[in-house]
């Protein structure tokens, strides 16, 4: 199999969808490995790196689409990018397109097959491609809530882990999951009051063994939410249901009662996420604020750190991006449910049930368009 991978040009994405190493499995197995010139810069990956791993370099993104069978990113493909994706070609990415239903249907005009990071999906319900982004995200999200919160930066001047004889800050996180979890192991490190709220009393109970006392655990019903983002000077958004549209479980009003000058990172904007005042922002532009609350949306926040978060996630993309080179999709499908639930389009066919609801589109499944 041919495979390409293109530099990324979403805003300030500095991520790579391959490192050398992967390269070099690709290309022991027999598959030629096109990388378009610079698209490793930014994680620190010269372009010698990758020739004298086995890969072709190439001028140009139009070069790498045209020629190959496979296409390797990060993120969703830009509009530039999306004439140059054809019938047939698989698409390995991070996809999101609950939130973006004209990117998905521009994706579904060109037939082309997606294959989602973020829905490929264990039995025991976890999420291997998606694990990794959500464990920087997740530390990240306390690390920049932190800053904003600095009167500098227009917070409210308050140290989450306080002093002594002076309140502890108070952060409230949505969410018990992998961005959850590893933010309340930030926040309790920062010394701060950690609040987690979700609807899965086992996780709760969980995240109890791990953290005793250091932690306030609640179930996430409107009272409890309404009552937790009131009370906090940092309120982290980690809510997801693969491969749907994040619920609103914060509202407008429940903003409103903040005070001023606190903040709310809402690190599930990828798939809409979970406060009614969350849009999307970029690293250039990251904040801004509604009723004197500062709002942090990045859709690409592990970017910042790119270099750790390109190694970290091409360890859990390449056994899958292997097993398609090597098997080819029909095949690699129907011996890896795991990797079935990932396929969310199919030639113009939507293959993920919650996709589907989210974009008001016939569902069908995978295994049956490719029997």
């Amino acid at each position: 199999m041919v495979i390409g991978v293109p530099k990324e040009i979403k805003e300030n994405e500095y991520r790579v969808g391959l490192v050398p190493a992967g390269v070099r499995a690709l290309t022991a197995h027999g598959h030629r490995v096109l990388i378009q010139a610079g698209a490793g810069e930014g994680s620190g990956i010269l372009d010698g790196d990758y020739v004298e791993a086995g890969a072709e370099l190439v001028d140009t993104a139009a070069e790498v689409y045209q020629a190959s069978e496979m296409i390797i990113k990060v993120k969703e493909p830009m509009p530039s990018e999306v004439p140059w994706l054809k019938e047939g070609q698989i698409l390995f990415a991070y996809l999101h397109l609950a939130p973006a239903p004209h990117l998905a249907q521009q994706l579904m005009e060109r037939r082309i097959i997606g294959v989602a990071y973020e829905t490929i999906q264990l039995p025991d319900g976890s999420l291997p491609l998606l694990t990794p982004m959500s464990v920087v995200a997740g530390r990240m999200a306390v690390q920049v809530g932190s800053h904003y919160l600095e009167k500098g930066n227009g917070g409210r001047g308050v140290l989450l882990g306080g002093v002594p004889g002076v309140a502890r800050g108070k952060v409230a996180i949505i969410g018990a999951g992998t961005v959850g979890t590893h933010a309340a192991k930030i926040a309790i490190g920062l010394g701060a009051y950690v609040t987690v709220l979700d609807n899965n009393v086992q996780r709760l109970a969980y995240l109890d063994d791990i953290f005793g006392t250091r932690i306030n655990t609640l179930m996430s019903n409107y009272d409890n939410i309404a009552q937790a983002v009131s009370e906090a000077h940092l309120v982290i958004g980690a809510v997801l249901i693969p491969g749907s549209r994040t619920p609103k479980l914060v509202t407008r009003e429940m903003i409103r009662r903040m005070k001023p000058g606190t903040v709310v990172v809402d690190v599930s904007v990828d798939q809409g996420g979970c406060c009614e005042t969350t849009r999307p922002t970029t690293h250039d532009d990251p904040v801004y604020w509604v009723d004197g609350v500062i709002h942090y949306g990045v859709t690409n926040m592990p970017a910042a750190v790119a270099r750790t978060s390109t190694f970290a996630l091409t360890n859990v993309t390449l056994p899958y991006a292997l097993t398609l080179a090597d098997k080819g999709l029909v095949k690699a499908v129907l011996e890896d449910p795991a990797l079935a639930k990932g396929v969310n389009l199919f030639r113009g066919e939507v293959t993920c049930p919650n996709l589907a609801q989210d974009l008001d589109c016939p569902f069908r499944d995978v295994l049956d368009l490719i029997h």
